[in-house]
């Protein structure tokens, strides 16, 4: 368990077909564990050392249920590659937060495609929420992936490897043709400078200016514009079966979190109040005196 393994675990989790961002934070974990079992002299791992390393540098400074989640998975992972059986599976694991989605109105997304910086910022926030895209499908599409005759996307090698077809919007479809006129794309639909795709970090910023000029003040990240589609979707009737499969989840439960954001399903709810009789506001008018 030593810091110079680092590159070599890297390697045997690119050969078992991990994300590139899950290989970046399983390394800078890994590493930060490593660490603390050489300030702490451990010379034996053994569950009581990750029970300690998870609550004296995650618990006790409240870090996220998320990164908590994650720390522990790299952990399991580093020991699978390094040969060790231990099990850490008794170490307390808090179940995840179930927040809802922040959700954008129509008018809303329109706002904020009107106000990107450039044509190229106004194709790729028009077509992650048409497609409803992660930000990782959508820097990665290329040319070939558009299909205009069937109006489809081909989504390849998606979360969980697995590829899917979204929608292609007639209007997503004007913008990305002068789009193509005015960028010349030559690989990735969304090349930078180097010809490489566009970084994460840069199509954040990209929406956070948008949504700043828009005059939004919701929290909004790539991922709210996906969550839009779907409940956009979801409130002009399309069934949640077909939604599923156009957002690529694995389980129905997933795409069930739209059904509680959605406008549709509250709106045809009657409030118990207005179904009271009209109230009569003298409280004597009845009460003979």
């Amino acid at each position: 368990y030593t810091s110079h393994q680092i590159p070599r675990f890297k390697k045997w989790m690119q050969t078992k077909r991990y994300s590139d961002s899950t290989v970046v934070t399983y390394c800078s974990l890994v590493v930060f564990f490593c660490k603390y079992l050489v300030k702490r002299n451990c010379t034996e791992l053994s569950p009581m050392m990750v029970s300690r390393f998870n609550y004296e540098f995650i618990v006790f400074p409240q870090k996220s249920i998320y990164y908590q989640n994650q720390a522990i998975n790299a952990i399991k992972q580093y020991f699978e590659y390094c040969g060790v059986e231990l099990e850490i599976g008794e170490i307390e694991r808090p179940k995840k937060e179930k927040k809802l989605p922040v959700i954008l109105s129509m008018d809303e997304v329109q706002r904020i495609i009107s106000c990107a910086y450039n044509l190229r910022h106004k194709t790729l926030l028009s077509l992650i929420y048409s497609g409803g895209f992660r930000l990782s499908e959508a820097l990665h599409l290329k040319l070939a992936d558009i299909d205009s005759d069937r109006m489809l996307i081909h989504i390849k090698a998606a979360k969980g490897r697995k590829d899917r077809y979204t929608l292609l919007s007639q209007k997503a479809l004007a913008i990305l043709r002068e789009y193509y006129r005015v960028y010349t794309p030559k690989v990735y639909l969304f090349e930078a400078a180097n010809g490489k795709n566009y970084s994460p970090r840069a199509v954040q910023n990209v929406v956070k200016n948008a949504v700043t000029r828009a005059g939004i003040a919701k929290k909004i990240t790539p991922h709210s514009l996906r969550h839009s589609f779907a409940t956009h979707l979801l409130e002009n009737g399309t069934d949640i079966r077909y939604i599923q499969n156009l957002l690529g989840h694995s389980s129905p439960k997933t795409t069930m979190i739209y059904t509680h954001v959605s406008e549709m399903a509250v709106q045809k709810i009657r409030n118990p109040f207005d179904m009271i009789e009209t109230l009569d506001h003298n409280p004597f008018h009845n009460n003979k005196i």
